[in-house]
């Protein structure tokens, strides 16, 4: 370990920030004296990975459990990586310096479908064997989870279990598992069943596709023919990371983060986080008060973010926005919210939040056309855009960004020029809002992605519109805009393409992927990085028309790649709302307005929580 230690520093006056790879931060586990490790992994740098909220959450609950340990490691960038193969230096964790292939079980998670080669530079860097099949008796196991893995196919290979849903109690449910497999000499083999039958753990070995073209497990196997995904009954039964890992080195959302609630039943259909991470389940507000309280004075830092995929729909929100800034009236400390409702409620909050300082706010209409948003379910109408930002400005706000979407199923062109017509009427309305003298000063941002359709959506059974389409669009779009006022950013059709390829496709797609990163693809989700001619190559190499596997357009009763595995919300609730998309009909929220029948409550056994209280859902 030492001799590690002694070669990793070797190398750090050839490389930029050194400090991604030194240990000593603040909050860090070390020392521990355990029987199974545990090396939590995020395939991408270490300013980008330390920010991630979940592996924080997990890394304090490995670390608290009798006979475990959990250590850190991030993908080193290109300068470090190739220091280190010429060197002959293994990955490692950052804790104790091991190499990460010593560790028991190599937990990757998946966040974004462009950190796919990442995941095989970590596999090679760490001279682990890409494959699950060509790993022997001395290999770790490989564990992969995260927002991916709600359609992992295209990586499965390169995993030997992947775990579908949140993992407190999960994770230790598996490293648990694993350890009492080694302990009783199980080989490889037998371990890898064992963790096949942890609810919420998928072993891709254990799967080939059945004649109906469904992954479906092996007869000899004993693996659950469907996969359902793991979900917490109480949130509040697991406070808040008290004392996060503080970074030496600047990291992107550098600040303390708590989460307020896990889940979205505002029902938006292109929204695969707002399906699979159903039901909304509330921290209290006296909770949330202690944990912000707690984090704060372990760590230092002077922002606090409220986290979820809609604060703003916290149901005890106000409440916990006054008792914090009570509490930390005059001590420098500001508060931010991810996101905001287009709604008055959010400007309430907004000033709550802001301290007397007026940044900027971000709305996501979406879509530019009440009817396209009525097809994608998002329950806002234009005044209430215009209403929001117009009090907005009236108190002082100069700035606001505005998220929308272009490919959304039965998007026209009409639909795409609605967009630069809304942002027209925003500018005009905060121009009026505003005293004249300070109209100079207004900055509008518009930023446009490619809807990509997603596994367990409605819009699953879609397919993504092509390359070539896509920039069209993007130029319909560009000349729809105001000339000025308005700053303009769209996501490179290209980028959603591939996006779209990996969301989209099943288990051929590995053979793809390794193709790509033997040819050097890394980091393709830095814009400098990504080059989709490699990929092409490399689809062309293993054979696959990647065009058609993003466009592809799915019957009712067609196998879906990810058929075999359950977010909880029911197939047919997902069509009845994809039928209910084509007719421009809505759907209203459950948490408010009573159950729409989507089965997450009665499949995962799990209610929902408002205001510390459980409701019964569908």
């Amino acid at each position: 370990m030492r001799d590690l230690r002694a070669q990793v520093e070797r190398l750090l006056p050839r490389v930029e920030r050194p400090a991604r790879y030194i240990d000593g931060e603040w909050g860090a586990v070390r020392g521990r004296e355990a029987t199974h490790r545990t090396v939590l992994i995020y395939p991408d740098t270490y300013e980008i990975g330390q920010a991630n909220q979940g592996l924080a959450i997990l890394y304090e609950r490995l670390n608290a459990a009798e006979g475990h340990v959990a250590e850190r490691a991030y993908v080193p960038w290109l300068d470090m990586s190739a220091e280190m193969r010429a060197a002959g230096v293994p990955l490692f964790s950052l804790e104790s310096c091991s190499a990460v292939a010593d560790f028991d079980v190599v937990g990757i998670t998946l966040p974004y479908e462009l950190t796919v080669t990442n995941v095989l530079e970590t596999l090679d860097l760490a001279a682990i064997p890409l494959r699950s099949a060509d790993r022997t008796e001395g290999d770790p196991i490989v564990l992969g989870g995260g927002p991916c893995a709600y359609n992992p196919e295209p990586v499965a290979p390169f995993f030997d279990a992947i775990l579908l849903g949140e993992g407190e109690d999960a994770l230790l449910e598996i490293v648990t598992a694993h350890a009492e497999a080694r302990a009783e000499g199980c080989s490889r083999a037998e371990a890898l069943v064992r963790l096949a039958a942890v609810p919420g753990v998928y072993v891709p070995a254990l799967y080939a596709p059945g004649s109906d073209g469904r992954m479906a497990p092996i007869a000899s196997a004993g693996a659950p023919a469907r996969i359902v995904k793991r979900a917490l009954a109480d949130l509040g039964a697991y406070p808040a990371p008290r004392c996060p890992v503080v970074p030496y080195m600047d990291v992107v959302h550098d600040r303390l983060t708590v989460e307020v609630l896990r889940g979205c039943t505002r029902g938006c259909r292109f929204c695969q986080a707002g399906m699979v991470y159903r039901p909304v389940r509330e921290r209290t507000a006296d909770d949330i008060v202690r944990d912000v309280m707690a984090g704060l004075a372990c760590t230092g830092y002077e922002e606090v973010s409220l986290t979820s995929l809609s604060s703003t729909d916290h149901s005890q929100l106000e409440e916990v926005l006054r008792r914090l800034s009570m509490r930390l009236d005059g001590s420098g400390v500001s508060i931010s919210l991810p996101s905001l409702r287009v709604d008055a409620f959010s400007v309430s909050m907004a000033r709550l939040v802001s301290g007397g300082r007026k940044s900027g706010l971000t709305f996501a209409p979406e879509a530019g056309t009440q009817r396209l948003r009525d097809v994608i379910n998002k329950n806002v109408s234009e005044d209430d855009l215009l209403s929001t930002v117009t009090r907005a400005f009236s108190e002082g706000w100069r700035r606001v960004k505005l998220y929308f979407m272009i490919g959304l199923p039965t998007e026209t062109d009409d639909d795409i020029r609605g967009i630069g017509e809304l942002v027209t009427r925003v500018l005009a309305v905060t121009r009026e809002a505003v005293p004249p003298a300070d109209r100079g000063s207004i900055r509008i941002g518009v930023s446009v992605s490619t809807f990509v359709p997603k596994a367990h959506t409605p819009f699953q059974w879609d397919g993504q519109i092509p390359a070539e389409e896509i920039a069209r669009r993007q130029e319909v779009l560009r000349s729809a805009m105001p000339r000025k006022g308005v700053d303009l950013k769209w996501h490179d059709a290209d980028v959603s393409f591939l996006e779209g390829v990996i969301a989209r496709g099943g288990r051929e797609v590995a053979d793809a992927i390794e193709a790509a990163w033997r040819s050097g693809a890394r980091f393709d989700a830095w814009t400098e990085r990504f080059d989709l001619g490699v990929w092409l190559a490399a689809f062309a190499e293993a054979g696959l028309d990647p065009a058609a596997i993003a466009s592809r357009s799915f019957a009712r009763d067609e196998a879906l790649p990810w058929a075999h595995l359950s977010s909880g919300v029911s197939d047919s609730y997902l069509w009845r709302e994809r039928e209910r998309a084509v007719s421009g009909t809505t759907t209203p929220d459950c948490s408010f307005d009573g159950c729409t029948g989507c089965d997450a409550c009665g499949e995962l056994g799990v209610d929902i929580v408002l205001g510390g209280e459980a409701r019964g859902g569908g």
